[in-house]
């Protein structure tokens, strides 16, 4: 098992949802069990596509910037130091309401995956 992650070694991908992803933690790389971790950035005045995970729950801790969040029917603000507990199966979407890149840290269990992401 992998028990440390440099940052400057994890390469980041775009993600199914449009964000921007750098894996810190998941068990197809590290060998952890049952969650993942990983920094999402979505650049200004953009936003993720409106999706749900059917198996995972998230929480979302924003590091950087401003967003708007939809969760469900609701629509709140969030900003740095802001978390949101995204249920199994909620459709979500955020977006970059902010001049700089919105970076959130999610928390996700199980681990996050392509094939657990449906795009509504």
């Amino acid at each position: 098992m992998k028990i440390k992650t440099e940052y400057k070694s994890v390469k980041p991908y775009v993600t199914k949802d449009g964000s921007i992803i750098r894996e810190l933690m998941h068990p197809n790389v590290h060998g952890n069990k049952n969650l993942s971790l990983a920094e999402a950035i979505v650049p200004p005045k953009t936003k993720t596509f409106l999706h749900k995970h059917n198996l995972s729950e998230e929480i979302y801790y924003i590091l950087e910037g401003t967003g708007l969040m939809t969760l469900g029917d609701e629509k709140f603000n969030v900003e740095k130091a802001d978390s949101v507990c995204i249920p199994p199966g909620t459709p979500h979407q955020i977006k970059n309401t902010g001049d700089i890149p919105l970076k959130i840290l999610c928390c996700c269990s199980p681990a996050y995956s392509h094939d657990d992401t449906e795009l509504l």
